[in-house]
């Protein structure tokens, strides 16, 4: 039986209780507050999950009439008799509370502290062995955080939120997870589990200390370097580090954490964590939402090029197709590739401010510098929109504007483990995948072999965990899934959905307008999620909402569109 977790303070149903006791026992002009919150505060103390949505069910039913929860049944008791029965009712809580009876469910997890995630959330972890065929030698921590639902009836099937890169940790997004599903909180519980070698289960990090623009410019060797470095400090085997290898565990978590079956949320490399996890063990999965598929057989970074051309051949379509865009910045498709060019050949010395620190400093921009802005630009509509003025700018040998975008992203490169990536990356892609072929999918793109330039030759030094063949299959399976695609994604397009969506007996794939990538990011793809968990099939969905979204207009001017 699944339990919610309580403090070493009253919870929040524990005060109401212990209140509405209180109130009946006024009424009978007889008091007894501190005995009854003495109980209330004892630190083992639970309650079972039923027991919490008696008293919810009680509450929601006298907030409905207009009154309070009366707990003596209706009737009203001599002061005797009710003495008598809360004396009863001490003693036996009191006995109950002393007995070591270990605790199960989410009373195995503690109340957050404001360093371990929301404080109104409950934080915990679970040790599993980092070599699980074995199950012997180094055990990690596996960080877990749960927002708990506290609808009467809360959903016995919470749902799990699968983060992407691979390298983001799950728990680390749990104030904005909340924000972005609180529709979804308020009928099930939502778990993150930090997989193994991101956040804070046994992480993988290989950050850079420097605060200077060169790690921007810095070389294929430095990088090299740098990764040598982070790979010899590690305490940790890294080729155990694998989705496969993940999935097992999260689904040791569900089991620790009393659920029988779950629905999945997964965006991006999530997305590949869920069809894994569901291939593993589907029986436990009640739904699964998908946006912006990374199957299995995706074979990074092989498409980079080709998959973020197409995203910026719509943009440029896009602008020519705008009036005050294709005023404002004529023949731009050919701009952009001479920038490139031109860069590519004769790289530019360049004085620009650090955008964060204010400090000027002398760099060299390369093409690749410039095409990884570009791309990065193309995950949002709304950076989207700045390449026209960018490029415009570029052209001028002007970067300012165009590193300051590069910066953007710090909150989210501060949540990303560089060595799981590369286990996860150098073990299920790399392996299927040469520099030849890429060289090949990347021709007549203008990102050409800019973009993941560095993984290939990284995943040469990088050990490699062992990936089935059956591994690389299309996963097939009767869950319910709400595969989500955004039509203007540079990294996960529509295509991938297709690809899987296909296999998947019970799925539904909605490529949304004007969308990059994460359609989670829009107010109609929540709303989308919302309804296809709470109904647990996409067959009847209604997807009005996806024709009324639209690109945000150019930024053209500096005061912005015109």
């Amino acid at each position: 039986m699944r339990t919610r977790p309580t403090a070493h303070q009253p919870t929040s149903n524990g005060l109401q209780l212990s209140q509405l006791i209180s109130q009946n026992v006024r009424g009978t002009g007889t008091r007894y507050p501190s005995t009854v919150r003495c109980v209330f505060s004892r630190p083992h103390f639970t309650l079972s999950t039923s027991s919490l949505r008696k008293v919810r069910r009680a509450e929601a039913r006298s907030a409905k009439a207009g009154g309070h929860y009366d707990c003596t049944g209706g009737r009203r008791l001599s002061r005797r008799a009710l003495s008598i029965i809360l004396t009863v009712a001490c003693l036996w809580l009191t006995g109950a509370c002393t007995r070591s009876s270990p605790p199960t469910g989410l009373a195995r997890l503690h109340p957050c502290g404001s360093s371990e995630g929301p404080t109104d959330a409950s934080c915990g972890i679970l040790e599993v062995y980092e070599d699980r065929a074995s199950r012997t030698g180094r055990r990690i921590s596996l960080n877990i955080v749960a927002l708990t639902s506290l609808a009467p009836d809360a959903a016995p099937d919470p749902l799990f939120f699968l983060a992407g890169g691979p390298g983001q940790a799950a728990a680390q997004m749990a104030a904005e997870v909340r924000e972005i599903f609180r529709p979804v909180l308020r009928q099930r519980d939502i778990v993150l589990v930090d997989q193994r070698g991101t956040g804070k289960s046994h992480p993988l990090e290989c950050r850079s200390t420097s605060n200077s623009l060169q790690e921007l410019t810095e070389s294929d060797a430095q990088s090299l370097a740098r990764l040598r470095a982070c790979l010899a400090s590690y305490d940790a085997d890294v080729r155990f580090y694998t989705t496969p290898i993940a999935m097992d565990d999260l689904d040791d978590v569900r089991a620790y954490l009393g659920y029988e079956r779950i629905n999945l949320y997964g965006g991006s490399y999530g997305t590949r964590a869920a069809l894994v996890y569901v291939r593993q063990h589907g029986q436990h999965v009640r739904s699964m939402v998908l946006d912006g598929v990374a199957p299995t057989d995706m074979r990074i970074p092989l498409f980079a090029a080709r998959d973020a051309q197409r995203a910026l051949d719509k943009l440029l379509s896009d602008c020519e197709a705008d009036t005050a865009c294709r005023t404002s910045q004529p023949g731009l498709t050919a701009r952009v590739r001479t920038v490139l060019q031109r860069l590519t050949e004769h790289p530019a010395r360049v004085e620009v401010m650090h955008p964060r620190t204010g400090v000027r400093e002398t760099v060299t921009i390369e093409a690749h510098v410039v095409a990884g802005v570009l791309f990065g630009a193309l995950y949002s509509p709304l950076t989207a929109s700045l390449v026209p003025a960018l490029i415009s700018r570029a052209e001028q040998n002007d970067f300012q504007n165009l590193l300051a975008l590069a910066y953007a992203g710090e909150a989210s490169d501060d949540n990303m483990s560089v060595g799981m990536q590369l286990s996860v990356l150098c073990s299920e892609d790399a392996t299927r995948v040469t520099a030849e072929d890429v060289s090949r999918q990347s021709a007549g793109t203008v990102f050409g072999l800019h973009l993941l330039r560095g993984q290939l030759k990284a995943c040469e030094l990088w050990p490699r965990g062992t990936i089935d063949n059956a591994y690389f299959d299309p996963v097939t399976s009767d869950v319910p899934a709400l595969v989500l695609s955004g039509d203007l994604d540079p990294v996960t397009p529509p295509g991938w959905g297709d690809s899987v969506a296909q296999h998947l007996r019970n799925a539904r794939h909605i490529t949304v307008p004007a969308t990059g990538h994460g359609v989670i990011g829009t107010p109609c793809g929540q709303e989308l999620i919302r309804r296809f968990i709470e109904r647990g099939s996409a067959a009847d969905l209604d997807v009005s909402c996806v024709g009324r979204v639209r690109r945000p207009p150019f930024f053209l001017t500096p005061s912005g569109a015109q």
